[in-house]
């Protein structure tokens, strides 16, 4: 897939003084805080995101329980699929040629101990196990009864409605690799090659954080006052992504300082997502109680809108921080940038390739950046969804994707699609 965004927006260098021979010696410096990274493309974010951290340890849990988790080893097969010869339709498993005498019922379950000779037959039901000396299932429809106990119809070609041992896989086959998530379809593959347990990665723990003095909680708000969406909105979009709530915490803005403690407040969560406070006004303490901190910054500020004041960084070594905006929809937008490969990289799994569709509609796409829009499928293309301002999440609640429009884009090009659960 081609780039769909622009280059990584670096700062130019400050310019140097010539030193001036007269002027009076200078004092040396204080040391300086240790260097932001750059504003990084919404591409190499979501890279950057997902590459930070380690997997988080392997468990080994009932098959009732690995639903949502991800493996953490490949499955193989404990027995060859199928474990024997099985008839693929009811009928007659026939020897030699017809007609047949029919020597016995044979159903899925209760194998027939006998050996079919020449010119004999059982009647067989699918799943069946097949005798020794079958040459091939004669379906019911085909196969003509006659009152002697025997069976006539068409020869089946030799091996034909049997599937055959080992035929689907053989033993010891990888079905799935480490990295996969575990769905219905891998639980009942899983089974029917005879596992009872998996090892899994669990899901990471994510702490909450909303900041904002001027929050209601319940019912219409205020004058002055907004109605919290973000302590709803968050703890099932982590479960959405594949992580779990440990907690939803509320800190005011004001006194400066409750944002540092809340944080280090938070126990047994590999994730801490603070909402707001990410911005460089009066009342955002992010970024300073994580210089204060000594954390490492992984992403800071992302070429992207809405949502580019976002952040990753490592608080301490396993411990994550992610700095969304405090509006709605740019919150939205920057969790499914940094949230989301942040924990997939935790759980193992792998940051596929995003699918490209053309996508048709009115937006404004902006120089240098990419802009995030939801979309709603509209045949084999996705059309842009109204209602997408950085505070509205009209677009994203009806929409069925995000899409990433490039600063090229026009009406109709493709762009990239996060897609979103339904």
């Amino acid at each position: 897939m081609p780039p769909t965004t622009a280059p990584a927006l670096v700062p130019a260098p400050a310019p140097v003084p010539t030193p001036d021979p007269a002027a009076a010696p200078v004092p040396a410096a204080a040391p300086r805080a240790a260097a932001r990274p750059p504003v990084v493309s919404w591409t190499r974010a979501r890279v950057l995101a997902h590459g930070a951290a380690r997997p988080l340890p392997a468990r080994t849990v009932p098959l009732r329980d690995a639903a949502g988790l991800t493996l953490a080893a490949g499955l193989p097969t404990l027995q060859p699929l199928p474990g024997f010869d099985t008839a693929a339709m009811d009928g007659y498993a026939v020897s030699g040629t017809g007609p047949w005498r029919v020597r016995a019922a044979v159903r899925a379950g209760a194998p027939w101990a006998g050996v079919l000779g020449a010119a004999e037959c059982v009647e067989i039901s699918t799943g069946a196990e097949v005798p020794a000396g079958t040459r091939a299932v004669l379906p019911l429809e085909s196969a003509v009864t006659t009152g002697d106990g025997r069976v006539s119809g068409p020869l089946p070609p030799p091996g034909r409605h049997i599937r055959r041992t080992g035929e689907d896989a053989p033993a010891g086959r990888r079905l799935a690799p480490a990295g996969t998530g575990i769905g219905p379809a891998l639980l009942g593959l899983a089974a029917s090659c005879g596992h009872d347990t998996l090892p899994v990665r669990p899901r990471p723990r994510v702490g909450v954080l909303v900041t904002g003095d001027e929050l209601e909680h319940a019912g219409v708000p205020g004058p002055g006052r907004v109605r919290d969406a973000l302590g709803p909105l968050l703890p099932a979009l982590v479960a959405e992504l594949g992580g779990e709530t440990e907690e939803v915490r509320y800190v005011p803005d004001r006194p400066s300082g409750r944002l540092a403690g809340a944080v280090h407040a938070v126990r047994g969560a590999d994730i801490v997502v603070v909402t707001g406070s990410t911005s460089v006004g009066a009342t955002d303490q992010l970024r300073r109680l994580l210089d204060a901190a000594g954390a490492r910054m992984v992403v800071d500020t992302v070429a992207c809108r809405p949502g580019h004041p976002m952040l990753l960084a490592e608080l301490a070594p396993d411990r994550w921080v992610v700095g969304l905006p405090g509006n709605p929809y740019a919150a939205l937008v920057a969790a499914r940038t940094l949230l989301g490969p942040l924990i997939a990289g935790l759980s193992g799994r792998t940051l596929g390739p995003l699918p490209c569709v053309p996508v048709h509609g009115r937006a404004r796409p902006a120089p240098g950046l990419t802009r995030l829009v939801p979309v709603a499928w509209d045949g084999g293309r996705a059309r842009i969804a109204d209602g997408h301002r950085a505070a509205f999440l009209q677009g994203a609640a009806v929409g069925d994707a995000l899409a990433a429009i490039p600063p090229d884009w026009t009406d109709g090009a493709p762009a990239p699609l996060v897609l979103t659960a339904a």
